[in-house]
């Protein structure tokens, strides 16, 4: 049977699909880029906006209209907050919730009578299909915090952490088939081994001791989670020098209608540790705009906290109301016109920020991890440095999927990209 693998929305919809993968080949079972040829479509959904809904209800309907025949399974958040919407959708077989994704290889091929037999994994996995750069690691699911906003917590539910050989283990079978990467994924990182008596840290160290993978990256984590020790595990340049920490507003009055546990003045204090214990450490994060009651006056502290603090990237959000949290009857909800013109605002300024962190690269030598040939020049590949930013070679190599020292030249300021100064290159990994 030939599967086909669907995610929209946050890594560790990516995570989830690549363990996915790995057990339908070991099942004997086949993968496939292609949907319209697939016998199997299994859709991890999302539902963290409005937006989100409504492209998870197209996707369905776009893969069903283009394979009719194939078996449809959608899971995700959005499939568990509205399962009932999403069974009566055209198209879909079978709905399985974020509560049983642990069983959903089994589950979908018990209830869709699809037989298996056991075959040794191999590099068929979706990741390989993509590339042998990055994988994802799914650390924990679940959070226990309340943020007012937000609707994930309860689609995912309790905090749920894996075990920590299973984690390592699963790293060394990726580096084993050629993974050069690996970024550590979850709900709610931070609160990796809440349930299990153990902590993010201790896993990191774990990690670093027990594995020889080249990189190891961490995707977004709560500020407020992270011991004064944190960033001593830096020292190790396995690990990158770069976290997203999730702010999303830099006025603290906003932020307690958040219930965020981090006001500006600890997440400066977090900041200030991390580049002055790592030279160019990369700090990116989330910015929500038009939060139910925002002033002009809280906006404006905001964003001279942002410009204050600057971010190598920021992903800027308009408030989104959804049912089921607390902030969705908060009063003072912000028009559309407002939080239009505020996001502008924060995406203009975000751009500046990039530019100036950027330009600190200038000249400096760095590993980047190249990842493909560009489709508009097949004479050029693009790739990600340790620090997290994009860089295009200025000219081609058998280097995909490898890690090689290079020296920044320029910065292409259209594209916001790194490029590499020429026939400056050292070794590959």
């Amino acid at each position: 049977m030939k599967v086909n693998f669907q995610a929209l929305g946050c890594r560790l919809n990516e995570a989830e699909l690549e363990s996915w993968s790995n057990e339908f080949i070991q099942k004997g079972h086949q993968l496939t880029l292609d949907s319209t040829e697939a016998d199997l479509v299994v859709f991890n959904s999302c539902a963290v906006t409005a937006e989100a809904d409504r492209k998870s209800r197209k996707l369905i309907n776009r893969i069903h209209k283009s394979n009719p025949q194939s078996k449809l399974v959608v899971t995700g958040c959005y499939a568990s907050l509205q399962s009932e919407k999403v069974k009566n959708q055209l198209g879909v077989d079978l709905v399985i919730s974020n509560q049983q994704k642990d069983e959903l290889v089994d589950l979908l091929l018990t209830q869709l009578n699809i037989p298996s037999h056991s075959t040794p994994l191999t590099d068929q996995s979706s990741i390989f299909a993509r590339g042998k750069h990055r994988a994802f690691i799914k650390i924990q699911d679940g959070c226990r915090y309340r943020c007012t906003f937000c609707i994930v917590t309860v689609a995912r539910g309790a905090e749920r952490s894996r075990a920590q050989q299973d984690i390592i283990n699963e790293i060394n079978k990726h580096h084993q088939l050629g993974v050069q990467e690996i970024v550590i994924t979850g709900v709610h990182v931070g609160g990796y081994g809440s349930d299990t008596g153990s902590n993010l840290y201790e896993l990191l160290s774990e990690i670093m001791d027990k594995t020889s993978i080249p990189r190891i990256r961490l995707a977004s984590v709560e500020p407020w989670d992270l011991p004064d020790n944190f960033f001593e595990l830096f020292k190790d340049d396995r690990l990158m020098p770069h976290m997203h920490l999730p702010l999303q507003s830099g006025s603290d009055s906003v932020l307690r209608r958040m219930a965020r546990r981090c006001k500006t003045a600890e997440f400066t204090q977090i900041v200030e540790k991390a580049r002055t214990a790592i030279p160019l450490f990369n700090v990116t994060t989330d910015i929500i705009v038009g939060f139910p009651g925002e002033t002009e006056s809280e906006w404006k502290q905001s964003l001279n906290f942002v410009e204050q603090t600057g971010f190598g990237h920021m992903h800027v959000f308009s408030y989104s109301k959804r049912d089921g949290t607390k902030a969705a009857n908060l009063p003072g909800q912000v028009t559309s016109d407002v939080k239009k013109g505020r996001s502008r605002q924060m995406i203009e300024l975000s751009k500046v920020l990039k530019l100036n962190e950027l330009s600190k690269h200038i000249g400096r030598e760095d590993k980047v991890l190249w990842e493909r040939t560009l489709s508009s020049d097949s004479t050029k590949m693009s790739g990600y440095t340790s620090h997290y930013h994009k860089i295009i070679s200025k000219s081609s190599s058998n280097a995909v999927d490898k890690v090689e020292s290079i020296r920044v030249g320029l910065i292409d300021n259209n594209q916001l990209t790194l490029l590499q100064q020429p026939d400056f290159k050292i070794d590959l990994m």
